[in-house]
């Protein structure tokens, strides 16, 4: 059941992809940003309280750091699903598991030392899936490089840097006894407050249409419901087989926006994009079960 929870989550983030992407056609990245905190704001609220969870932290700067790096990510992503087809965009942001492996990789490295034990070549697994993953990085943004899009292609692998660094706020979040509910109400929070304040340095993209405003609210909706759906998915989890599992089948969600990109956008996926997109899930994969002999109780990754 919880192999059907992540492939459920998989698929709602890929609609809620869909959802961006077509708003973005009257809202600017602030303003979308703005408006998923807002909504998610709301929705959490309600579930705390239904489940009797305090808002109320000890953190606060723990949670301002998660909040400031999560939402960048989350206005990287949202401009390069504006400005890319929804499945490079997805893929670029699944990178921050390679992302995650280059941090320990480097890490590693810095405090080797001479007689230390365990030396730099016991990474080389780690290094090799790191390099894989950057490789399938070059081979999905070259048809994109064709049509004047590196720029959005950098953003968007940006957005899985911050994926990554805020994945790893969550995890010591989640080390400290900070509730799920709660952690994830503060980072609407903080994208309420920050995309406010992107709206009033970059303006209102256009006028307010009621009719494309309405997919702001599945926006909202659907990323919270992602984020309880992949928790409930790992919560379940019991063994570290049932772990890997779980983990490895959220790069479904690559499979489901490649299908909307096809059949709802007619964007062309070249061969060369999607032997990319294989080796980008390859490689996050692996860096996923990798990471698991060192840390193998860590939480889910965010939207």
């Amino acid at each position: 059941m919880q192999a059907l929870w992540m492939v459920l989550a998989a698929f709602v983030f890929a609609s809620m992809g869909v959802c961006v992407k077509i708003a973005s056609a009257d809202f600017n990245s602030a303003e979308l940003v703005f408006y998923r905190g807002l909504i998610g704001m709301a929705f959490l609220a309600t579930l705390a309280r239904a489940q009797g969870v305090s808002l109320k932290t000890r953190y606060p700067g723990m949670h301002a750091w998660r909040s400031t790096i999560g939402v960048a990510s989350l206005g990287a992503w949202f401009y390069a699903i504006a400005h890319l087809p929804l499945a490079t965009a997805m893929t670029l942001n699944y990178m921050s598991s390679v992302w995650i492996a280059a941090f320990l990789v480097g890490g590693a490295l810095l405090a080797w030392r001479p007689g230390s034990g365990a030396t730099p070549l016991q990474q080389g697994p780690l290094v090799l899936t790191v390099m894989a993953g950057f490789v399938g990085v070059i081979m999905v943004l070259r048809p994109s490089l064709d049509q004047n899009e590196m720029f959005a292609g950098l953003i968007g692998l940006l957005s899985g840097l911050g994926a990554a660094f805020a994945y790893m706020q969550v995890m010591a979040l989640s080390r400290i006894g900070e509730p799920e509910a709660r952690t994830v109400f503060y980072f609407a929070v903080g994208s309420a407050v920050a995309g406010g304040v992107g709206m009033l340095v970059v303006g209102l993209q256009s006028d307010w249409d009621w009719m494309a405003a309405a997919w702001l609210l599945p926006i909202g909706l659907l990323a919270a419901l992602g984020q309880l759906f992949m928790t409930r998915a790992y919560s379940g989890a019991k063994t570290e087989g049932a772990m890997l599992t779980v983990a490895s089948l959220q790069y479904s969600g690559i499979v489901f926006a490649a299908i909307y990109s096809l059949v709802l956008f007619g964007d062309r996926i070249t061969a060369m994009g999607w032997a990319g997109m294989a080796l980008i899930t390859a490689s996050g994969i692996a860096a996923t079960v990798l990471r698991s002999r060192a840390a193998p109780n860590a939480p889910a990754e965010e939207h």
